[in-house]
């Protein structure tokens, strides 16, 4: 798969998903929008996809909504199908990993973008921000629900209210960051981390914990026990539960049979 603003690349397990629009620092388009979301739904559906990682093609990872339209940029949508989600199906809605791996700047929808992902590796050096209420607009993508899950509400009032710029050392203190890198060291180890995901741990077994994960938030702590409960009689007794112990044991590469576009559960209440 491959498109002008955006680039897809599959090898051992691992989804390798490039913003492409160099010139423009990955400005985001609407075309970039569709591409993407395409790329997304065929890594959901595809059992040969363990993980994924998003990243930008050259020095930056977005520098957010293309603005060459200048003062017409953000005028009124026409289109009664507009929504503010910029990509359907957010990365966090996916039942496999994904890793963002921020390369270089990530500004606005940029940085709204990578909050969707689970996990963020961060270039030291990158400029981020949610600098939307800077334009005239406000945040997109989830980013009133995405951030104050990784940050707390006091934090992502100060990101979300100001639209300050900061760098990746912050975005780790902030709890955005999972790892802060050299530039140059960002993708490569988000692909070991994907690599690792796909050699290692149960497809089915990822995709369910990942969907409770972003779910739980909303949940109790009784309606999390049901839930994890009831999962749990999904993988326990499977092929894959007795993989797992086998492979450690015999300390090989685990061969798992169960997977997620067959196997997958109907959802407990």
């Amino acid at each position: 798969m491959s498109d002008s603003d955006l680039r897809f690349h599959l090898e051992d397990g691992v989804a390798l998903i490039e913003l492409h629009r160099p010139e423009k620092r990955n400005a985001f388009s609407g075309r970039m929008g569709e591409a993407l979301g395409q790329a997304y739904r065929r890594c959901d559906a595809d059992d040969a996809v363990r993980a994924i990682v998003l990243t930008g093609a050259g020095s930056a990872f977005c520098a957010g909504a293309d603005l060459g339209g200048g003062q017409a940029t953000f005028e009124a949508p026409k289109d009664a199908q507009f929504s503010a989600a910029a990509v359907d199906p957010p990365a966090f809605a996916l039942r496999k990993p994904v890793i963002a791996a921020v390369n270089g700047h990530a500004i606005g929808l940029g940085l709204t973008l990578a909050l969707q992902c689970d996990l963020r590796i961060v270039a030291r050096e990158a400029k981020l921000g949610i600098v939307q209420v800077r334009r005239g607009v406000m945040p997109d993508a989830y980013a009133h629900w995405t951030l104050p899950r990784l940050i707390g509400v006091a934090r992502a009032a100060d990101l979300l209210l100001t639209g300050r710029t900061f760098e990746g050392e912050e975005a780790a203190a902030l709890g955005i960051a999972n790892r802060v890198l050299p530039a140059a060291e960002v993708l490569p180890a988000a692909l070991e981390i994907a690599r690792d995901i796909a050699v290692n741990t149960a497809p089915l077994s990822v995709a369910i914990a990942k969907r409770l994960l972003w779910e739980s938030g909303t949940l109790t702590p009784a309606q999390v026990e049901r839930k994890e409960t009831a999962l749990h009689r999904v993988v326990m007794g499977s092929p894959d539960a007795a993989e797992g112990v086998l492979a450690w044991l015999e300390k090989r590469a685990p061969r798992w049979s169960l997977r997620v576009s067959r196997d997958w559960p109907e959802w407990p209440e």
